[in-house]
């Protein structure tokens, strides 16, 4: 059997997007829009591509009403109904990809969404999607952030979709400002609804309303409803950003402990919480946290995950903690972790780099204090960044504070800077304080 499959979507003003979003929906049987009021040439040209087009403006603005006005567009003889909108492309062969695992008895469906690009074009924030469904039983609900209600009478029957991929580049220039009011209104049309909160409180910390944000967060996770272990523990992490910007850090350190506490099966409160640490140049504090980080090897498949807890930033900073903590050999071995991850960040290479410079200068070092009778400093194995043993790392720390080898080191410093002269701004390594290198291996020298 071969499913009738229709695509339908509202727009206003998408004509730099016209071509793109129809080239990977025309696999489809029918292409259907709502156009809402563009002046753009949207209309006209949708038609010219063979979609349907239906004008109507919707006042006062609300998602649900327009994508369920939408809806109306759909053949009745349609079997499968995908919802997308215009900065979204599908991959070529979704179409393949129905027809191969779609069933008599399934209702909705799931796929791959990624929702954001890293600046290198790499993955950003990815989970599963579900706006595909049958043609029947459904509602759209909400002002904003809407979702797919079901209430047919066939069991809500799910299958998997491996295979779709359903990409998102939005326009940045785009305003999303019409988002807060209706986050306002869904929240006084339903006081009680814990996923609208959420959004509410989220939507005020990104307009920096920090009090706000707090308080509606704090209602969140006090409604009953709010059982959802990855949303209270994003709520929790929010609170904390909150508090730290209004400069409370002991606030903040106790809301991200408690999103550790709420969901430790997720890499984005021990992120949080290590950055905070990093900030206090809590140098071992960050490195517990990072361990924590890179033993946790399974990804949510919720749009609760942050691109940044599965990227270049944990093993970047712990670079920067082993650096501190006087672990170069570590701290290369991080960066190296880092720059597999970012590979086109410069500033990581320069990292490397001086690291690299840092252990051969170690060893010209080595080289003197032996011949002055003094121990040599002892430079431990490196490790697998993602399987290193923390305790055993720390504890072999390698760079003694033995006066004489410090005398040495310091002595090495000039000519660490003579020889990198023509790049010496740009072989500097990411740190807070922004040192120089005479001053990072005199940091080094004394074990700090």
């Amino acid at each position: 059997m071969r499913w009738k499959v229709c695509v339908y979507a509202i727009a206003k003003n998408e004509i730099k997007f016209v071509d793109q979003w129809y080239e990977s929906m025309k696999e489809a049987d029918w292409v259907v829009v709502l156009d809402t009021g563009s002046t753009d040439g949207t209309v006209e040209r949708l038609r010219e591509l063979g979609c349907r087009v239906e004008v109507k403006e919707i006042n006062p603005w609300r998602f649900d009403v327009a994508r369920n006005e939408s809806m109306k567009l759909i053949p009745p003889e349609a079997d499968v109904c995908i919802c997308t909108d215009f900065d979204e492309i599908l991959h070529k062969g979704w179409r393949d990809v129905i027809e191969k695992h779609w069933t008599a008895d399934a209702v909705q469906g799931r796929y791959r969404y990624t929702w954001s690009f890293n600046a290198d074009g790499t993955e950003g924030t990815v989970f599963l999607y579900d706006k595909i469904h049958v043609n029947r039983g459904f509602v759209w609900e909400y002002p904003v952030h809407e979702i797919l209600r079901y209430k047919g009478e066939a069991k809500h029957v799910f299958v998997a979709l491996p295979g779709m991929q359903l990409d998102h580049h939005p326009d940045p220039g785009k305003s999303r400002g019409s988002y807060l009011p209706l986050l306002e209104m869904a929240a006084n049309e339903n006081p009680e609804n814990d996923r609208n909160i959420h959004y509410l409180g989220r939507e005020y910390m990104f307009y920096r309303r920090w009090q706000e944000c707090i308080d509606t967060l704090k209602k969140h996770l006090a409604l009953p409803s709010a059982t959802w272990r990855e949303e209270r523990c994003a709520s929790m992490r929010y609170i904390g950003r909150c508090y730290e910007n209004l400069g409370q850090p002991i606030n903040a350190m106790e809301y991200y402990w408690k999103a550790i506490g709420e969901a430790p099966y997720l890499r984005e409160p021990y992120t949080e919480m290590a950055k905070l640490l990093y900030r206090q140049e809590d140098w071992y504090g960050v490195l517990f946290l990072v361990d924590k980080i890179l033993k946790i090897r399974t990804r949510t498949a919720s749009y609760i995950c942050e691109a940044e807890a599965w990227g270049s930033l944990p093993y970047d900073i712990a670079s920067m903690a082993f650096f501190h903590a006087g672990n170069i050999p570590m701290a290369l071995n991080m960066a190296r972790g880092a720059h597999d991850r970012a590979p086109s960040d410069e500033r990581i290479s320069k990292n490397i780099e001086l690291f690299d410079l840092l252990i051969k200068k170690q060893d010209e070092i080595n080289e003197r204090i032996s011949v002055a009778g003094i121990a040599q400093m002892s430079i431990p194995e490196k490790r697998n960044p993602v399987s290193y043993d923390l305790a055993a790392s720390m504890a072999a720390n390698s760079l003694i504070n033995q006066d004489p080898a410090r005398e040495a080191l310091l002595s090495m410093a000039a000519e660490v800077e003579a020889e990198q002269e023509v790049e010496h701004n740009s072989r500097r390594v990411f740190t807070p304080m922004g040192v120089s290198e005479t001053e990072l291996i005199n940091q080094a020298a004394s074990g700090r």
